[in-house]
């Protein structure tokens, strides 16, 4: 991957830095309306979506939403989604077009799970599609330190250490 190359994409598709690391721009959003006033504070889209771009020199970090996140591949390398389940187990998804290796072009994140992801080849770029419903809205989303996790999941030091920050950038 040349850096002249990534750039280019990031500008063309008019990408901006996440916060959990990587880059996004917003691509759709559901003119409907979802009220679920127990889950929510405020109405939400009934679903939102956005490209995520994430290079193999850095990672999604943990972060947990109140929503189901669909993701869809698009290119680069293969991307695997690490995901800690509300029960505590640890699985991961890999999004790609490699299907006899184990991939599969798309994934579902289940809502409050933890999860992040990182690209599985060095020097290269995984692009894919995220699909949230009921829609994505910043309030929904929570970010993690490696204390809080390793405190409720001890059994995934490895895990925790490689995808959850020391400490929240501000």
């Amino acid at each position: 991957m040349k850096k002249t190359e990534l750039s280019a994409l990031i500008s063309d598709l008019g990408l901006e830095p996440h916060p959990e690391g990587g880059y996004y721009k917003r691509t759709f959003e559901s003119k409907e309306l979802f009220i679920d006033q127990e889950r929510f504070d405020g109405d939400r889209k009934l679903f939102t979506s956005i490209y995520f771009l994430l290079t193999s020199e850095d990672v999604s970090h943990f972060h947990r939403l109140k929503s189901d996140e669909l993701w869809y591949f698009h290119g680069g390398s293969a991307l695997t989604v690490h995901v800690i389940h509300e029960n505590g187990e640890y699985e991961e998804m890999k999004i790609g077009m490699n299907i006899a290796n184990g991939e599969a072009p798309q994934a579902l994140v289940p809502k409050n799970s933890i999860f992040g992801s990182s690209v599985m080849e060095k020097d290269t770029y995984s692009l894919v599609g995220c699909m949230v419903s009921p829609g994505f809205d910043f309030q929904d989303f929570e970010l993690f330190t490696q204390v809080e996790l390793l405190e409720k999941y001890p059994q995934h030091v490895e895990i925790i250490k490689k995808l959850a920050y020391e400490e929240i950038p501000k």
